[in-house]
This record gives structure tokens, C-alpha cells and sequence, in this order.
């Protein structure tokens, strides 16, 4: 698939397994450059609080299975680290932007990327705003019935590239929906057939920020901002 892209700085495509309550379990992290993946990382973490019945069988994860992992919140610097150099994305952003900011409400001062690039020096201690996968594609195909990442990842035709890169990226044990990093490279691709539309040759990160968290009747809707 080619991915032919004006964004200019990194984007960090995240899911993260868990709840309020269990707190962050596992994270994925797809690392998107020039509409490419560049590399991606995941691990398991130790719970901060009781996994419920219903998360276990999503998950799959046990108090057990994670019992020597390290907690989420030795990960900081690796976080804070890629607000500082990118824009951070998911399929439902709040999901995971209401987790990671349960671990840590604020990043370190990191660029604010919805200005244009040569306006980009301000400086903001935010995780946000997100690109957000589900949004996008709710502005742009407001017929579907359903967004869910296993529907649209079937109904676009991505799963056979979903895949090949499962096989490359995702630990042996952890190759399918609701694995961390399996959902974040769906996520992934989703955002790169996106960055595919011929409707959308010019589209920079702030116009993927602003028009996931702007809502369009269609996708004439977003064209016409594209436009101005």
C-alpha cells in the first residue's frame, strides 16, 4: 500500500487494554512516519487494581499472567517522550487519553501541533488533541452502520495486511482484536487508507487534529476546510 502523506511529524498511534479499574494492563504503540510505520512497541503491565470478569474475557489478561510485569508508571519518560516529538492517536481517543491521563494528567511542555508548522513554537503541557481514527471515519463515511476497528478493518479490505503485519510486529500470544498491539496496528491502517483519499492531497497534521474533533455532516463537509 502506498502512502502518499504531507504529515510532518510523527504520529503515535495507541491502545491500551484495561479499565478505570484494573488501570493500564498492556500497551501498543505504532510509530507513524510520512504516513509509513516506522517501528511500534508493547509490553504487558502489572495491574494497579482488580481485572473484571468481562475485561478478562476481552483481554484475556490475568492478575496472574501480569503478576511480575512492572507497572504502566515506569513508562513516563517513554510517553512523555513521544508527546514531545509527535501527536499521539487512537481509534476512540478519549478511551485512551482518559487512561493515560489517569496515570499522569499532563505530559512535559510538548509542541502544540494544531498550529501551522511555521507558527508551531508555543509550547503546552497536554496529551492532546488527538488524531482520532473513529471520528474520521465517522466524518468521512457517516453511511456506515458500524466503526467498530474488526468492521472497518473487514469492510475496507485491510484484513490480509493487518496480517502480514501482526506476523511482523505482534508477540506470538497476542495476535488478535483486543491485543494492544494488534488493535493499534488496525488503528494504524485505517489512518493510512485515510491519508490515501484523493480528497485529502494536502491535508496537514492540524487539519487530521482539527477534523477529528469537528464534526462534519460528509465528507463534502470536511473538503470545503480543506479548501479555505
Amino acid at each position: 500500500m502506498g502512502h502518499a502523506c504531507v504529515v510532518s511529524v510523527p504520529i503515535y498511534m495507541i491502545d491500551f487494554e484495561g479499565s478505570t479499574s484494573s488501570g493500564i494492563l498492556e500497551y501498543g504503540v505504532v510509530e507513524i512516519c510520512a504516513g509509513r510505520i516506522k517501528r511500534s512497541w508493547t509490553r504487558l503491565c502489572h495491574p494497579s487494581g482488580p481485572i473484571a470478569p468481562h475485561d478478562h474475557w476481552a483481554h484475556g489478561l490475568s492478575a496472574q499472567d501480569l503478576s511480575k510485569c512492572l507497572p504502566i508508571g515506569d513508562d513516563w519518560a517513554f510517553f512523555a517522550g513521544l508527546r514531545e516529538s509527535g501527536v499521539l492517536a487512537a481509534h476512540h481517543a478519549s478511551v485512551e487519553a482518559s487512561l493515560l491521563k489517569s496515570v499522569w494528567p499532563c505530559p512535559r511542555l510538548s509542541p502544540d501541533f494544531t498550529q501551522a508548522a511555521n507558527e508551531a513554537k508555543a509550547k503546552v503541557a497536554q496529551w492532546g488533541p488527538w488524531i482520532d481514527s473513529l471520528a474520521l471515519y465517522r466524518r468521512i463515511y457517516p453511511q456506515l452502520g458500524s466503526y467498530g476497528l474488526n468492521e472497518l478493518i473487514d469492510q475496507f479490505g485491510l484484513m490480509p495486511e493487518l496480517k502480514t503485519l501482526a506476523d511482523k510486529h505482534c508477540p506470538p500470544s497476542r495476535h488478535t482484536y483486543h491485543c494492544a498491539l494488534y488493535d493499534a496496528l488496525a488503528s494504524t491502517l485505517l489512518l493510512q487508507a485515510l491519508f490515501q483519499l484523493p480528497d485529502y492531497p494536502n491535508a496537514t497534521t492540524a487539519d487530521w487534529i482539527h477534523w477529528s474533533k469537528s464534526p462534519a455532516k460528509s465528507v463534502n463537509d470536511a473538503q470545503m476546510v480543506l479548501d479555505l
